[in-house]
């Protein structure tokens, strides 16, 4: 497994045009040994991001001050939220509190919707 960090990590911070019909998971690939992160909407009260993360790959545990929706559009994860595992299928969500550890691995590559709105301080 590879612990996630700067180089292995494809960001697209370009916005999505707007009144334009997308498939969500198919804007995003998969790329060996990397997470690819899309973003879709980014504002300055929150944002939207498609993410691929390739399997063995591990999105290190941080905390955000916001709460963090998350939803699996494809394949498996596992997410650690303050040390309990939750195993997600396609399809399935859960949101993260903020102010709360978590982490991300991807024992089979996956793809998610993230969605932070960032209310103030919870």
């Amino acid at each position: 497994m590879t612990d996630q960090n700067i180089k292995n990590t494809k960001e697209d911070n370009t916005e999505f045009q707007k009144l334009k019909t997308f498939i969500i998971v198919e804007i995003i690939e998969y790329i060996p040994q990397s997470v690819v992160i899309k973003t879709i909407i980014k504002k300055t009260t929150g944002n939207v991001s498609a993410i691929s993360i390739d399997e063995g790959e591990i999105l290190t545990e941080k905390i955000s001050p916001f709460d963090t929706f998350i939803q699996l559009i494809d394949g498996k994860a596992e997410v650690v939220i303050a040390g309990k595992a939750f195993m997600l299928d396609t399809g399935e969500a859960i949101i993260i509190p903020a102010h709360t550890r978590h982490s991300l691995m991807a024992n089979e590559r996956f793809k998610m919707l993230s969605t932070i709105i960032k209310s103030g301080y919870d």
